[in-house]
């Protein structure tokens, strides 16, 4: 291949960006990368480009190797500015904290001395999310401010992570008025447009964030379809996956489980290609919605999930064994969390606050009464009454509430647990948080049953019964009926030999077929029903069995569980954790040395899944995950095709069809688009 044929594949894949087609443009820079003809100042393209196509590795490969060629080439502030980018999508995706502190370290080194660049900008943000998530607030205050101090004179972007990570740490240190100031400032001034996709993201999922964690719902609420809307056309990388997360908390408090489950499982499937012990994150959230749900196993299944990914997960998981009898064990495991707090670092939920105890101290309370540890009880609802008062937020006041209920019933104070329970319903229902409020109602119930009012209490009862029967209800199994063609509303999706008729707002186009133009029609002549990938292959090919499953011969495994470059580059991690245990012992550093030894644990066990008996390499996936990855991959690539001739079918589908492990066509239930197909 030529130097010029190389050019040509670099300024392609460019024009494939420009237009958000990802994955093509990742495929070009690759080819052009295999032939050697990408050149060290392609590589940060390759970088932001394979993170927009969910190729974490490949983008933290590339920016290594730009670091390590603007070196050579006696560029400092290039390759500290690399470095940077390096240190960020370790931080913000892998939370592996002591490679971060190593590649911040040397970008330090390198930018010492050169004045203050955009590189100095990204620095003092990524060091401020080092310290913010190593539990220093202090030092990660001084960096936020600096971001927005040098940042506010080159580089926008870095001074709208700074002021949002301020808002954040003022917010955790209990100057909410201030921070929720700020935050808005903040969340205003990204609305405008000015910033890249990648940091308008960050921001906005910051602030989402931020809101949630003060349990403010109602604004989370507003600011999350913000967020959403945005993330329809402009989200790239791991950015869809935590916005869909943030939409699952939001249902969930809503009422919504089944709605909330969904964006749940998806989130999890699009943020599997990036987050690493983060991944917990939706894991956590995923337990939490099925234990709403009264869906025990597949909480428990969940919240262990996200354990093994190296989460926290509780309190979720002590609630579980509350629900399932063993009181002993919930007791046990939530006055563990408590006394000795897990160190797992978050951009998402940083360590070492009030606002992370908050929940666990609610927990506490529910598990201690059942146990009959009332002095353990009062302590925890004491606690979590003040926090309330700290972080005036209504969400936390009603939980306090429902503490101080179940504490004072439990100690024989009939008439406090009735004003406390009665307080907390008022609480919950103008929160709109129709679950808690059910439960509060309860104990209402069982506050007036224990004062003698069996009328009032058996009132109070139903009444919370009959809302968390309709929370709990199953799904409706059966799936709607296909649309008539005489019922069609116009839209038509229909193939015809080697074309397909596609007809949608009164526009007609005809587009070759293609495998994806399948799978999406029989998406869209089901709307809202979740159709497994492993259905939509086997009706394609035909090699589905007679109890419909897809043999396993058909699809074989995904190769190797890590390619070579993914396999040294572990080892790099590993290295570099080893680094920092060196340094954190010299420093006597108990504490940092003892996270980087978890780290190092964790690595480690990922090494040992990718490989079998005698090292031999691990196939990576299962037929199911084989035929996740390739009609993902076709579906995208018939919306893309859609889309360069119908724009505005394209962007309804892409508003529309969700794919993963279930694939569906949920069209808005309060307009429907109704197909011919």
């Amino acid at each position: 291949m030529s130097v010029d044929s190389g050019s040509g594949l670099v300024e392609r894949a460019g024009g494939e960006a420009s237009h958000g087609r990802w994955p093509q443009a990742f495929a070009l820079l690759t080819e052009a990368d295999a032939g050697g003809l990408l050149g060290a100042a392609d590589l940060p393209m390759l970088g932001e480009v394979a993170y927009a196509a969910g190729h974490l590795d490949v983008t933290i490969d590339a920016w290594e190797r730009a670091h390590a060629a603007c070196a050579a080439a006696g560029d400092p502030v290039a390759a500290g500015g690399a470095a940077v980018r390096v240190a960020m999508h370790l931080l913000f995706d892998t939370a592996l904290m002591a490679p971060v502190r190593g590649w911040l370290a040397r970008a330090e080194r390198l930018l010492e001395g050169h004045g203050e660049t955009p590189a100095h900008a990204w620095f003092a943000v990524v060091r401020n999310y080092e310290r913010m998530l190593a539990g220093d607030l202090a030092g990660a205050r001084e960096w936020a401010r600096e971001a927005v101090r040098i940042g506010s004179t080159c580089d926008p972007a870095a001074c709208a992570i700074g002021r949002v990570a301020e808002a954040r740490l003022l917010i955790l240190d209990g100057d909410v008025g201030e921070g929720l100031a700020m935050l808005d400032e903040a969340g205003v001034a990204t609305v405008s447009g000015d910033l890249d996709p990648l940091s308008t993201g960050v921001v906005f999922c910051e602030l989402v964030c931020a809101l949630q964690g003060l349990a403010l719902y109602d604004v989370a609420e507003e600011w999350t379809e913000v967020m959403e809307r945005w993330s329809e056309t402009n989200a790239i990388g791991s950015l869809h996956g935590r916005c869909r997360v943030h939409r699952a908390e939001i249902l969930r408090l809503r009422g919504s489980c089944h709605e909330a489950e969904h964006q749940a499982l998806v989130a999890c499937d699009e943020l599997r290609p990036y987050l690493r012990r983060e991944l917990g994150w939706p894991l956590s959230e995923l337990g939490r919605i099925r234990l709403q749900k009264g869906d025990l196993v597949g909480a428990e299944e969940a919240l262990l999930a996200a354990h093994a990914a190296g989460w926290e997960p509780q309190p979720g998981l002590a609630l579980v064994r509350l629900a399932q009898g063993a009181t002993s064990a919930a007791a046990a495991s939530i006055r563990e969390a408590l006394d000795r707090p897990a160190r797992v670092p978050s951009k998402e939920r940083p360590p070492n606050n009030d606002l992370q105890r908050a929940p666990l101290l609610a927990a506490q309370v529910e598990i201690e009464v059942a146990a009959r540890d009332l002095d353990r009880a009062r302590a925890a609802a004491d606690e979590l009454e003040r926090v309330a008062a700290r972080f005036e937020s209504k969400a936390l006041v009603a939980s306090a509430a429902t503490a101080q209920g179940r504490v004072r019933l439990a100690e024989g104070d009939v008439a406090g647990a009735e004003l406390a329970f009665s307080d907390a319903v008022t609480f919950w229902n103008e929160v709109g948080a129709p679950y808690e409020a059910a439960v509060a109602r309860m104990g209402l119930g069982d506050a007036y049953g224990a004062g003698g009012s069996e009328q009032r209490a058996a009132l109070e009862r139903q009444t919370a019964r009959t809302i968390l029967d309709g929370l709990q209800a199953a799904a409706p199994e059966t799936p709607p009926e296909p649309v008539p063609v005489s019922d069609a509303a116009g839209n038509v999706f229909r193939r015809e030999g080697d074309y397909w008729l596609v007809v949608f707002d009164g526009h007609t186009v005809r587009a070759r077929d293609l495998k994806g133009m399948r799978y999406l029609a029989r998406l869209l002549a089901q709307p809202g029903r979740e159709l497994h990938v492993l259905d939509l292959v086997a009706a394609e090919s035909g090699t589905a069995s007679a109890g419909g499953d897809v043999p396993r011969s058909a699809l074989g495994d995904a190769g190797e569980m890590l390619d070579p470059r993914a396999k040294e580059a572990y080892r790099r991690r590993l290295a570099e954790i080893e680094e920092d245990i060196e340094e954190a012992t010299a420093l006597g550093d108990d504490e940092r040395a003892a996270q980087a030894d978890a780290e190092r644990d964790f690595l480690v066990k990922e090494l040992a899944r990718a490989f079998g008996l005698g090292g031999r390499a691990r196939p990576a996936a299962s037929a199911a995950e084989r035929a996740r990855v390739g009609v993902t991959r076709a579906v995208r690539q018939a919306m893309s095709r859609i889309a360069e001739h119908h724009p505005a079918l394209g962007e309804h589908l892409d508003r529309t069809i969700r794919t993963g492990a279930y694939c569906a066509y949920a069209p808005d239930p309060r307009a429907p688009a109704r197909w011919a197909v």
